[in-house]
C-alpha cells in the first residue's frame, strides 16, 4: 500500500513523470478538507447526511457546497440552476483550503454546467482530488485535461454505492488515501479480445461520451489512450447507436485497449456482449468485459488521465511508474 503522507507534507502538488504531464494530486490524509458539490440532480437529504458521516468516520472535515433536496424551481431534475451549480463548484475548486472535490450524485446536468465555469481559473488554482462518475464524465472529459489533472471515476457520495456498499466504499477509500498499483477486474471479467496495451485512461459512461463530441474543450483520446467504458438503462441497440457514432467520428481511431465496465438494466448480458463485439471486436486491440466500474456492486474507483497498462487476459489495470 502507498503511504500515507506525513502531517504537515504538501500532497497538493504530487506529480508522476509516467502520466503524460498531468498531475495525480496526492493521497488524502487525516485532517483534510474536502468539499462535496452537486453539479447535477437533487441530493436526497438522507443519503448525503450518511456520506458525509462516512467521509468523516475516515477523519476527512466534510463540507457540502449546497442544500441538501434543493431542485431548480423550473426544471425539478436539477439539484438548482447552471449558473448556481457552476459557482458553487468552482468556489470548491479554487479554494485553497479544500483537498478533494467529491461530487455528491449523477442524474443530469454536468454538461449544462461547462460553459459557467472559468476553466482558466480553475486550471490556476492548483492540483484538486476530483472525484465522480455516471454524469460526471462530462466535467471529467473538460476539467481533467484543461487542468492538467488525473481525475478519479468512481462512487459518489450520496449514493448507495458509498452508503450501502462496503466493496465500493472501500475501494474509495483506497483511491483517496492509499491508491492501489493494480485494480482487478470483477468475479466475471474476462477478456474478449487478448493481448496488452499500455496507456493514458480515457472514457466513463458511454452515452455521456457521445454527448461530449463536439463540445469545446474535450480532446479527443490521445495516442495509444486505454478506454474505459459502461453505462445504465441504455437498451442494446443504444449502446449499438453509441459505439458506432463514435467510431464514425473517430474517437477509437487511436485508442489501443478497451475495458468495459457495467451495463447495468442494459438488457441481457449475451446481448450486449454480441454488440461490443460487432462494434468493437474488429479494432485487434486488447478488450476486456465486466472489469467492475460503473453502475455496479462493489464499483471500482478508476483513474482518468493516468498512464496505464491493461492486460486483457489477467484482467488487470496497472498503474505504470516511471
Amino acid at each position: 500500500m502507498a503511504p500515507i503522507p506525513a502531517a504537515g507534507a504538501d500532497h497538493r502538488a504530487v506529480r508522476d513523470p509516467a502520466l503524460s504531464g498531468r498531475v495525480r494530486p496526492g493521497p488524502l490524509r487525516a485532517g483534510d478538507r474536502v468539499a462535496v458539490v452537486a453539479p447535477a440532480g437533487p441530493v436526497p437529504a438522507d443519503l448525503l447526511a450518511a456520506g458525509l458521516a462516512v467521509l468523516e468516520s475516515w477523519g476527512l472535515r466534510a463540507t457540502p457546497c449546497f442544500a441538501a433536496g434543493g431542485r431548480d424551481a423550473r426544471l425539478p431534475y436539477l439539484a438548482a440552476d447552471d449558473a448556481t451549480r457552476a459557482a458553487q463548484l468552482q468556489r470548491a475548486w479554487c479554494d485553497p483550503d479544500v483537498d478533494a472535490v467529491l461530487c455528491a450524485r449523477g442524474g443530469y446536468g454536468g454538461l449544462r454546467v461547462l460553459d459557467h465555469l472559468d476553466r482558466d481559473a480553475m486550471a490556476a488554482a492548483g492540483p484538486t482530488l476530483f472525484v465522480g462518475s455516471s454524469d460526471t464524465t462530462a466535467l471529467h472529459a473538460v476539467l481533467g485535461p484543461r487542468c492538467g489533472l488525473v481525475t478519479l471515476f468512481g462512487p459518489m457520495i450520496a449514493t448507495a454505492a458509498v452508503t450501502d456498499d462496503p466493496a465500493a466504499r472501500e475501494g474509495l477509500r483506497q483511491a483517496l488515501f492509499e491508491p492501489p498499483a493494480v485494480l482487478h477486474g470483477g468475479p466475471d471479467a474476462r477478456a474478449l479480445v487478448g493481448g496488452r496495451a499500455r496507456g493514458t485512461t480515457v472514457g466513463g459512461t458511454l452515452s455521456l461520451l457521445v454527448s461530449g463530441l463536439g463540445v469545446p474543450g474535450v480532446p479527443r483520446p490521445p495516442d495509444g489512450a486505454i478506454a474505459l467504458l459502461e453505462d445504465v438503462t441504455e437498451a442494446p441497440y443504444r449502446i449499438d447507436h453509441f459505439l458506432t457514432h463514435l467510431l464514425r467520428a473517430g474517437w477509437f481511431d487511436r485508442v489501443a485497449g478497451i475495458a468495459l465496465g457495467s451495463w447495468k438494466d442494459c438488457g441481457p448480458p449475451e446481448e450486449v456482449r454480441d454488440v461490443v463485439l460487432d462494434r468493437l471486436g474488429g479494432l485487434g486491440v486488447p478488450l476486456v468485459e465486466e472489469m467492475g466500474f460503473g453502475h455496479c456492486r462493489g464499483q471500482l474507483t478508476v483513474p482518468l488521465g493516468a498512464e496505464m497498462e491493461l492486460d486483457a487476459e489477467a484482467t488487470t489495470l496497472r498503474a505504470v511508474h516511471a
